[in-house]
């Protein structure tokens, strides 16, 4: 029952704690006491360092935290063509508490060109060693849902339509990239299937014209049109995250509303799903996840807060699972990345590693 490929039993969602070094580094960079290659060379020896740190919990998965972004999501749409971001009003709102006021806008034609984090990956995966690298993006309706019609240049896409064929034929090209670049495990981290569990958020879909279901079939049809043509030795995972700022959260609800569309439909390899609370509704939706074909990565050990589970409840929890979908088809991983904006979790990196431990330790146990 061990698993020698993508997903591990044994998995994790991707962004770690900034350490020290990175933080002062980029307040030096950003006042020019150092220049961008200054910076890049501590990034450099913090990503070896996470790395190290990685194998030494008894992962066969390693990422590079996301230590070159500040976010998990615009520092990639800012190398993508026809997308700029913008200072907006506010921030986006969490549960108490606001993130930095960004946006993105689309204004010109969609594509995926000479991407800054090719290079990211290329150096992951040269000090990974005998673990795999592995690489997190945004996916795809990521960047429509938030805006919406109103953040993508009508005179460029008058007809939407034409914005989810370029929208998906770019991530398709970014897939390529990534795999030419030596990727073999990529995760789609999307926060959009979340919002669609959550009853208020729904509430606001549709206030703004929008209808949450038919939403639904559009970005499941663009991410399988975006994995047409996918290598079959690149494993493709789809996270879904219910909003992870300073240990906080946005959308609350089971996967109910989803789960037809989203685990019987869309054709990545594996589903990273939160259950780390009562947020996230129990595990009946997995009942439509397709027998035989995909993992399911439970995301049972927080990142919110440093106190560790008791393993014999995370068990528990497994089994409870496997009443849904084969045991065969399930790993686990803690919830969400620890630091999804460099801002990070409340916790320490001693208690962060503390939690990594612990899911290859149960992981190891049960399987």
């Amino acid at each position: 029952m061990q698993r020698h490929h993508a997903p591990f039993r044994a998995d994790v969602v991707g962004s770690f704690l900034r350490p020290d070094s990175i933080k002062q580094a980029r307040l030096q960079f950003a006042s020019g006491e150092i220049d961008a290659g200054q910076l890049r060379a501590v990034e450099d020896e913090a990503i070896r360092r996470v790395v190290e740190q990685q194998c030494a919990c008894g992962l066969h998965v390693v990422t590079d935290g996301e230590f070159r972004r500040a976010w998990w999501h615009f520092d990639f749409f800012d190398g993508l063509q026809g997308v700029e971001r913008y200072d907006a009003q506010q921030g986006i709102q969490f549960n108490g508490v606001q993130t930095k006021a960004h946006g993105v806008r689309v204004t010109g034609k969609l594509g995926f060109g000479d991407h800054p984090m090719l290079e990211d990956f290329r150096y992951l995966k040269s000090i990974s060693g005998n673990a795999q690298p592995k690489m997190t993006i945004p996916s795809p309706s990521v960047l429509h849902f938030r805006g919406g019609r109103k953040d993508i240049d009508a005179t460029v896409y008058p007809d939407l339509n034409d914005y989810f064929d370029d929208l998906a034929t770019t991530w398709r090209d970014a897939i390529r990239a990534f795999y030419d670049a030596g990727c073999r495990y990529l995760q789609l981290d999307d926060t959009v299937w979340a919002y669609l569990c959550s009853e208020d958020q729904r509430r606001q879909i549709r206030e703004r014209g929008d209808d949450a279901d038919e939403l639904a079939r559009i970005y499941a049809n663009v991410l399988n049109k975006a994995l047409e043509g996918k290598p079959d030795d690149l494993t493709v995972g789809l996270h879904v995250c219910r909003g992870n700022f300073r240990s906080t959260w946005i959308s609350e609800g089971g996967y109910e509303p989803v789960a037809e569309v989203l685990f019987g439909t869309v054709n990545v390899d594996a589903f990273f799903l939160e259950y780390d609370n009562d947020r996230s509704g129990d595990f009946a939706p997995l009942r439509f996840v397709r027998p035989g074909k995909q993992q399911v990565v439970l995301g049972l050990i927080t990142t919110k807060h440093g106190e560790l589970e008791n393993p014999e409840g995370v068990k528990a929890r497994l089994e409870e699972a496997a009443q849904y979908v084969a045991k065969e088809q399930i790993c686990l991983s803690p919830q969400c990345g620890f630091a999804s904006t460099e801002e990070g979790n409340s916790l320490s990196e001693a208690q962060q590693w503390d939690k990594v431990r612990l899911v290859t330790q149960i992981a190891s146990d049960v399987w």
